[in-house]
């Protein structure tokens, strides 16, 4: 069953309506016709079944069936601290974490990152991943859009950690792996994976993400992609701690 998530004024006593892009492609893409069912999300965790009344290209007006009343979301919540990297990498980290399950995106500039952006283009890039991070959510059903948090610099980086569970993603660690860093997890604190850009990270960023209480940890013998890092890292985090959290 197709699924759209609306914004909360959308949703009208046993009513929805869609407008904008969403009634254009349901009503030209789909050519879907009344009485036909749909999911309408909120993004917040609300959503129902509901039943088209009326469509048209700008607009369909849909009655709300039943609610349903089961979570897709994870059982951890995961925001991923990205170093901005080339091109349009960060579309298919976008991409490709919301359908595994990632609550947020954070991306960030450390001393190795090649892109430059100035306020025009990172706020355009910004809305494209929010885009993105919508249409991926609708075709993965999930019951919420992962929140696309500002750019930062790696120095506001290190005192976003003090609210969560920090990992830090570094190729020359070769102590710690992940599913040991897991085991030592406190499941009152959100997890916060950090993952450099194309080159990674200098010793120094490290050593200064440690002492603000990150955990250097491998993602194992291979070195990864800046664009699969954070997709395999996060896919184990979930998967692992679903297992333990669901027993």
């Amino acid at each position: 069953m197709q699924r759209y998530f609306v914004s909360h004024d959308q949703f009208k006593e046993d009513e929805v309506i869609i407008t904008g892009d969403d009634a254009y492609h349901l009503s030209k893409v789909l050519r879907a016709k009344p009485g036909e069912k749909i999911i309408c999300s909120n993004g917040q965790g609300f959503d129902a079944i509901t039943e088209i009344i009326s469509i048209n290209l700008e607009q369909a007006v849909c009655k709300i069936v039943s609610i349903l009343d089961e979570s897709r979301e994870p059982t951890v919540e995961i925001t991923l601290a990205q170093g901005l990297p080339k091109s349009d990498k960060m579309d298919l980290i976008v991409q490709k974490g919301t359908e595994i399950g990632i609550s947020s995106f954070l991306p960030f500039i450390s001393e190795r990152t090649i892109v430059q952006l100035n306020q025009k283009k990172e706020q355009k890039r910004i809305e494209r991943w929010k885009r993105i991070a919508k249409e991926a959510a609708e075709q993965s059903h999930r019951s919420k859009i992962p929140e696309i948090l500002p750019v930062i610099s790696f120095k506001e980086l290190l005192t976003y950690m003090k609210d969560y569970y920090t990992l830090i993603a570094f190729e020359q660690e070769d102590t710690v792996t992940l599913y040991q860093a897991l085991n030592q997890w406190d499941d009152n604190k959100k997890i916060l994976l950090i993952i450099g850009p194309e080159g990674g990270f200098s010793e120094q960023e490290v050593s200064k993400a440690i002492r603000h209480g990150a955990i250097s940890i491998t993602l194992g013998k291979r070195i990864l992609r800046t664009e699969t890092a954070g997709i395999v890292g996060s896919s184990n985090i979930i998967y692992h701690l679903e297992q333990v959290t669901n027993k």
